[in-house]
């Protein structure tokens, strides 16, 4: 009976890899910050380019900001080895009014939990409210978090809670996520794990 077993482990392995293989479910996560990271802010306002839309009915209808999306993202994002999941307060207007600007197809939004008790002691703490949820979503797959507010609380919180690799990149919301991070971040996505 043993050796049943040890070939049903066998199959359910093969079978994980093949889905894996398949669907991309071990691509390491790629969770994604709208504001401050693909929308730069807190300089003054003339500091940053804009890319005009291109002219339709709702061309800018739910947010000015997004004039300083830079399209050309959209590309580069693309190209990352990775499952992109957007880890943003806009939620499904994300995939709404984001994507479509950086010529995305919609991504899977992170649902927030409502704000507790422990996650006042979390912030009081220095940990970023959305770590917790990253790091269930992620379930000890691999995964790059792109956000502006990242710090050490948030770095050492997922170094003791996450099973497997994570970057976590923090870009800067005065000029936000810029093409000279896509190497960093392409080269960490596509290490042998």
């Amino acid at each position: 009976m043993a050796g049943g077993g040890e070939r049903e482990g066998e199959r359910g392995e093969a079978a994980a890899d093949y889905r894996a293989g398949v669907t991309g479910a071990f691509d390491p996560l790629l969770f994604l910050d709208v504001d401050g990271v693909l929308i730069p802010f807190g300089g003054a306002a003339s500091s940053y380019p804009a890319f005009p839309p291109e002219p339709g009915p709702d061309a800018l209808g739910v947010n000015p900001l997004l004039t300083r999306i830079d399209p050309g993202q959209g590309a580069r994002l693309a190209e990352l080895h990775g499952e992109l999941v957007w880890a943003t307060t806009w939620l499904g207007e994300a995939n709404e009014w984001v994507a479509p600007r950086l010529g995305l197809p919609p991504a899977e939004v992170l649902d927030w939990p409502e704000p507790s008790e422990s996650e006042e002691l979390d912030e009081r703490r220095g940990l970023h409210w959305k770590t917790r949820a990253i790091v269930a979503r992620a379930a000890g797959r691999p995964f790059v978090w792109v956000d502006d507010e990242i710090g050490a609380a948030d770095r050492a919180w997922v170094a003791a809670h996450h099973e497997g690799p994570a970057l976590l990149y923090r870009v800067d919301p005065r000029i936000g996520l810029v093409a000279a991070d896509y190497p960093a971040l392409d080269e960490w996505l596509r290490r042998p794990r």
